[in-house]
């Protein structure tokens, strides 16, 4: 009989073989291949700039080296893009995506048009940071704080009603806090959204990334073109420590945690996501892959130039917040439907 010694020796050769074999296993599945990368929104926002990003690094740590081509697929706030995911891209994890950070949770908030069902909709393999969202008001609208926009209504630029966090934050504020936003929707991404602010089609912007804000409209803010009214987080961002934060306002602890469930989105602030039922090791090798991009000093020094803010949540921590938020109460998730608009 072999000694315990013996026998734990060729379990480990055993574990390193198949260990072996699952790595070649998946550089002859992805030597040569392109993985597409759909993003949910239009060319230049901000959703579309940090899948670029990634999209430029992310090969290099997935064993064969694939290709990494970026695809836009707007429509609907991103539910487009992820009803795609979900019904139609191949489950073997050569077609992943992102999303609007708040598009998961649409069949929970009772939204309309997603196919998709519930927090087993996707597999999650990461989000390149941890977001806080900001409310802005342009120059000469008259709204320097937030409580003025408690006071008088203020135009902001939206995407589509029901889906997107440019309607569901600004419909949050005013039933819970008072403010008197009025969103205008159809414009398909950020760049749209601004662009109208610029044109007077609109007197500011609610639920734009902070990390979109300072990396792509640097001049904006050491001009004074656009003041920040509050910041949409469970959290206040480091660099925003005398803006005022949504969860201050929460009057009592049901209120609490309607925000909570509702800016829960933020931790998954830019998602990376691929479809359903992908075989396990396949889910392995995408999020640890993702995992090292966050790191590599390559993707480091590119979003640097680009300051491009980067706090990486791994794909296991969407994961279990993504059950802990559907599975909810149904009393506050039937609170926080009633604050969040629905498509008509």
């Amino acid at each position: 009989m072999r000694s315990r010694a013996a026998y734990f020796c060729a379990m480990l050769a055993c574990a390193g073989w198949a260990s072996s074999v699952r790595a070649q296993g998946a550089v002859d599945f992805y030597k040569g291949r392109t993985i597409q990368f759909f993003v949910g929104y239009e060319a230049g926002s901000g959703y579309d700039l940090y899948a670029r990003l990634l999209a430029r690094h992310y090969g290099a740590q997935i064993p064969g080296h694939p290709n990494v081509i970026v695809q836009n697929m707007p429509g609907a706030g991103s539910i487009k893009a992820a009803n795609y995911l979900y019904e139609v891209a191949p489950r073997d994890g050569t077609q992943i995506g992102m999303t609007g950070r708040g598009t998961p949770m649409t069949p929970l908030l009772g939204g309309k048009g997603a196919t998709f069902k519930d927090e087993t909709s996707f597999t999650w393999i990461g989000s390149m940071n941890n977001e806080v969202s900001v409310c802005v008001a342009w120059e000469g609208s008259g709204v320097k704080t937030i409580q003025d926009a408690m006071e008088r209504e203020l135009t902001t630029s939206a995407t589509s009603l029901g889906a997107d966090d440019t309607t569901v934050f600004p419909s949050v504020l005013n039933a819970m806090i008072g403010t008197k936003f009025k969103y205008i929707t159809g414009y398909p991404g950020g760049a749209a959204m601004n662009l109208a602010m610029e044109r007077g089609e609109a007197q500011g912007r609610c639920g734009w990334s902070w990390s979109s804000v300072k990396s792509t409209q640097p001049d904006w803010l050491k001009d004074g073109k656009i003041t920040l009214l509050l910041q949409l987080s469970l959290e206040k961002h480091p660099d925003l420590p005398n803006v005022p934060a949504i969860m201050d306002f929460a009057k009592n602890d049901e209120q609490r945690r309607v925000l909570e469930v509702i800016f829960a989105r933020q931790v998954m602030g830019r998602p990376v996501l691929a479809p359903p039922q992908m075989p396990a090791e396949r889910t392995k090798i995408l999020r640890r892959a993702f995992d090292a991009t966050m790191t590599d000093p390559a993707f480091v020094a590119d979003a640097d130039k680009g300051q491009w803010e980067i706090t990486p949540v791994t794909g296991e921590e969407i994961e279990k917040l993504m059950v802990r938020i559907y599975h909810t109460p149904p009393a506050v998730i039937e609170l926080a439907k009633q604050v969040t608009p629905q498509p008509r």
